[in-house]
């Protein structure tokens, strides 16, 4: 079911932001901090699949996402924005 990104806001940390979503309120909520630990969850692997994806938070209303200080944002919130939608 793809995932509608509604607005992406920045957050005090400048690694990480939060993407704004329509989702239905039963989304389960989790937390990977490794491509390792999102291994066996399909929206989590492709998120990590991301260059420069360090953590990934999965919950009702948004997706938070971190990235490593050298990769730059305009790559990311593009390539995050597209894994949703096919989500």
């Amino acid at each position: 079911m793809p995932i509608e990104v509604v607005r992406v806001e920045r957050t005090p940390n400048p690694n990480a932001r939060k993407f704004v979503t329509r989702t239905e309120p039963a989304m389960q909520i989790r937390s990977f901090f490794s491509a390792d630990a999102a291994a066996d969850d399909p929206l989590g692997a492709r998120l990590f699949s991301i260059p420069g994806v360090t953590n990934v938070l999965i919950h009702a209303g948004f997706v938070s996402i971190c990235k490593s200080p050298e990769t730059k944002w305009a790559s990311v919130e593009k390539a995050v924005t597209e894994v949703l939608r096919g989500a």
